[in-house]
């Protein structure tokens, strides 16, 4: 199936491009490659010790070290691959490159399509254990009519989707191309949700005004007014006149660009440097991301606490497999703006409906003043009591139902 300009020319070039079919997709990672992964795991050259008794210098060495370990000697790559190969995965061409994605449809007759969105340093992973509380409402304390078919693609540069070749694919783009692979499914009225590079992503594709999009949801919206951007860069004081709520919200990012934000920074402004590590070095490439993930999740700096160790590692392990290290870091050079601030993301062009779910830990927690006022069009705002930027992958069942209470209104 072929609808819209998207499917037939290239948004960038206009130059037209061929291959619509929608091709069924099984992951087969060669004993070869793991093999491969295992010997350079248990080859690390390890770094000397941190000179401080906490996490503020990085990931303490000996939680490194015994992460290794496991990876080394007892993990298997295999069951997230059953699992993965268990769900209907397909890849499909648009404007040039290859989308991997899952869609799973649910029973329920009118059914809300929904697209899920992923960020870094997550995947389609952090989505699975959401797709049966979503698309099975009723076996999960739901009703029928809260049911969604369900897209998760994988961005480009992430997983098993191609790698672009050229500048251009930022969040609009990657927007463009989510309303073309809805579209392709069948799908003329959609639902957006993401968190991370899929909030941006989410609210690119509301700021496009593509036909056919009735509403989005974002659990990391960026809220920040105009004014308060170069204090909170610079670690200025909070000005007067913030409320309780803003206050803290202003404190938590002032810290958060003063001593977190480098991974970032990096990223932005080199993401090839940054790469030769990422994809040399399976211990490079596991500090880098299990550093945010321990930071992110609501787990006091303990991810072990919310997820397995399974679950990090297979999410670790698909970056290593794929070779996306750099490739998932040039996304970062393409959304530049990739910050918390409404002024940069043009959250008051968006007129369809916004819904928005603040979860306890994450970056920051966005206030409720906030983002009435970045969200002219807010429809839905709730705060939850658990969970973190990881929220699908954290907290499953709290994150289907803030889903089935966001969208409500839009069947």
């Amino acid at each position: 199936m072929t609808t819209g300009t998207g499917d037939i020319t290239s948004f960038t070039t206009g130059v037209p491009l061929g291959d619509f079919s929608i091709r069924r997709f099984r992951i087969d990672i060669p004993e070869a490659a793991l093999d491969d992964l295992r010997r350079r795991v248990l080859a690390t050259r390890w770094p000397d010790p941190q000179t401080v008794p906490d996490s503020s210098q990085g990931v303490k060495l000996a939680r490194m070290r015994a992460l290794a370990d496991y990876w080394g000697r007892s993990y298997d790559w295999r069951k997230i691959e059953r699992r993965l190969n268990a769900l209907p995965q397909f890849i499909t061409q648009i404007d040039g490159l290859d989308i991997h994605f899952i869609h799973v449809r649910s029973k329920h007759a009118n059914a809300l399509p929904m697209v899920i969105t992923h960020g870094w340093p997550g995947s389609v992973l952090e989505m699975l254990k959401t797709i049966g509380p979503l698309t099975d409402p009723t076996a999960h304390g739901g009703r029928a009519e809260d049911a969604f078919h369900v897209v998760i693609p994988s961005i480009p540069g992430y997983g098993f989707s191609g790698k672009p070749r050229e500048l251009g694919w930022g969040p609009e783009r990657v927007g463009r191309a989510w309303d073309v692979l809805m579209k392709r499914l069948g799908y003329a009225r959609y639902v957006s949700q993401g968190g991370d590079h899929g909030s941006v992503i989410s609210d690119a594709m509301a700021r496009l005004h593509i036909e056919g999009l009735v509403g989005i949801h974002v659990n990391m919206p960026p809220t920040v007014p105009p004014e308060l951007v170069k204090p909170i860069n610079a670690g200025d004081p909070p000005p007067p006149g913030l409320s309780d709520e803003e206050r803290t919200a202003f404190v938590t990012l002032s810290k958060f660009f003063g001593r977190n934000a480098a991974y970032g920074a990096l990223m932005v402004t080199r993401p090839q440097t940054i790469g030769y590590a990422l994809c040399d070095s399976p211990a490079a490439l596991a500090a880098f991301m299990y550093e945010k993930i321990a930071e992110w999740t609501d787990s006091g700096g303990e991810p072990e606490r919310v997820l397995t160790r399974d679950e990090i590692l297979d999410d670790i392990t698909l970056y290593w497999l794929t070779d996306t290290g750099a490739s998932a870091s040039r996304f970062y050079w393409e959304n530049n703006n990739n910050n918390f601030s409404s002024a940069h993301q043009r959250t008051t062009e968006i007129t369809i409906p916004v819904a928005v779910t603040v979860f306890p830990a994450e970056i920051y927690r966005a206030p409720r003043s906030w983002t009435e006022r970045a969200y002219p069009s807010l429809a839905y705002f709730n705060e939850v009591d658990k969970g973190g930027h990881f929220a699908a992958w954290e907290q499953p069942e709290l994150f289907a139902r803030e889903m089935r209470a966001a969208f409500r209104k839009l069947r």
